[in-house]
Formats: structure tokens, C-alpha cells, sequence
């Protein structure tokens, strides 16, 4: 059905695009070694999460919301950005990507230089006090916890610190969801990768751009609810497809190699 192979035909739908947006999920980071928190081994498999309402509500929440978040941070405080964050970044400073979504709260996306990027899910590399909005860095709060087993309160005014990442029963941010739902109406060329689009409301995004006339990509490694309705499916490592593609790009940028 397709004349060209896959890299180059997405390659040119890339450069075709004047508003390209990427949308990812867990699939992405996975290669840098931070798994996902659904799959067997996650810590969701191990620990039921602790639902917003409880952690507001009960100290016991609070310290047992803090016991996993100093279990999950150990699993990605080392991981470092892999070939397909920095293909991304590369694509945004070169033109190519408007912008990018992504459900993930490691941070990695935007230490391989992307900067136009909305967490829906917010970030765990942040703390933030649900009273008065304090922000700071997670980690020292992190090593406090491990150092007294107590859930850290602000500095400033003595309310419960919370990571700045979305826990069940929370409301997202209007503004970042808001910012999204734009770039996905605006958007010629939408790109899913590494989700399994289950998670709403974020998986509706892709409908909405397609909806709105972009063409729809995902790259995952099973099955999608959107599979059926994409202008291109690709089952393959993510990594290794994003590579193949700037390469394709480079290509058609540089037709000559020299």
C-alpha cells in the first residue's frame, strides 16, 4: 500500500509539516532504563498508588505516597536521555517539531534539550507545597524523607510538600492541558510514540489533532485504541525507528551526502 519505505515516507511528512507535534509516553524512556510504572516489576505492581484525596486527607498517606516516590526516584535519577530524546531535541532546534507532550514526569526530554515541552503529567524532578505553591528541586526533599521516614513539609509554611507530578483523583492543570489541546488542533503532523494511549485525557489528543486535519503516526511497541484510525502504524524499538528517520531526513536535506 505504501510506495516508499517507512523511515522516508515519515521523513517526508516531517519536512512537509509546518507544525509537527510529538506526544510521548513511557515507551520512550524505558530505553533509558526507567520502567514503566504498569508493567510487571513497576512499582504499581508492588504498591497500590495513593489517591490525592488520602494524601491530602491523612499523614499516613503522605508518608507512605513519599516511601514510593523514594523507590521511584531511585529507578530514574541516573537514567540519562537515550538516542530518541535526542533525536526530538535535534528536530525542534532544526525546525522540524512545534512542540512536544508527553505524559512522562522524568525530565529527561527537556535534559536532551527540548524546550517546548508541556508534562501533562507533571514532573517529579520538582516539589511543590499544596498550600502555598513553594516550588524546589525533589531530590533534597527526597534524601530527607529516606534520612527521617516522615513526609517533608514546607519550609515556608509548614504545609505538606508533594512532588509536582498529577497522583490519581487530582485535577491537571488547565493552562498545560489548555496549551495541548492547541498544539494538537494546530498541528499538521502528529506523533505518538511509546504510549499505549489509555490514559485520558491525554490519550484523546491524537483524535483531536486528527480531527482538526493532521496526519497521525504512532510508534509503539503494542497495540494502540488509535491504531485503526492512523495514517501510519510502526511496531518497532523506538529508538532505532527515530534514528532511521533523521537519517532518512538528513538524507533528503543533503541529497548529495556532502
Amino acid at each position: 500500500m505504501r510506495s516508499r519505505p517507512v523511515p522516508e515516507q515519515l521523513a517526508q511528512w516531517l519536512l512537509e509539516s509546518r507544525c509537527s507535534i510529538a506526544f510521548t509516553g513511557a515507551g520512550i524512556s524505558t530505553e533509558s532504563g526507567i520502567p514503566d510504572f504498569r508493567s510487571p516489576g513497576g512499582i504499581w505492581s508492588t504498591s497500590q498508588p495513593v489517591l490525592y484525596d488520602d494524601f491530602v486527607a491523612s499523614e499516613e498517606a503522605r508518608t507512605e505516597y513519599w516511601r514510593q516516590k523514594s523507590l521511584a526516584h531511585r529507578e530514574f535519577s541516573g537514567a540519562q536521555p537515550n538516542g530518541g530524546h535526542e533525536v526530538l531535541a535535534r528536530w525542534e532546534e532544526q525546525g522540524l517539531l512545534a512542540g512536544l507532550i508527553t505524559q512522562n514526569i522524568d525530565g529527561l526530554h527537556q535534559v536532551a534539550g527540548s524546550r517546548e515541552v508541556q508534562e501533562i503529567h507533571g514532573t517529579a524532578r520538582q516539589v511543590t507545597c499544596l498550600d502555598c505553591g513553594w516550588l524546589d528541586d525533589a531530590a533534597p526533599w527526597v534524601d530527607q524523607y529516606l534520612a527521617c521516614r516522615r513526609a517533608p513539609r514546607c519550609p515556608e509554611c509548614d504545609g505538606p510538600l508533594k512532588h509536582a507530578t498529577i497522583s490519581f483523583g487530582q485535577s491537571l492543570s488547565p493552562e498545560v492541558l489548555e496549551k495541548c489541546s492547541e498544539w494538537a488542533r494546530e498541528s499538521q503532523l502528529f506523533l505518538v510514540m511509546g504510549s499505549s494511549l489509555v490514559v485520558h485525557p491525554a490519550a484523546g489528543m491524537p483524535q483531536l489533532a486528527q480531527r482538526n486535519g493532521a496526519r497521525l503516526v504512532i510508534i509503539n511497541g503494542t497495540a494502540t485504541p488509535c491504531d485503526d484510525v492512523a495514517d501510519l502504524v510502526i511496531r518497532a524499538p523506538l529508538g532505532e525507528t527515530l534514528s532511521a528517520v533523521n537519517e532518512a531526513v538528513e538524507r533528503s536535506r543533503n541529497p548529495e551526502g556532502g
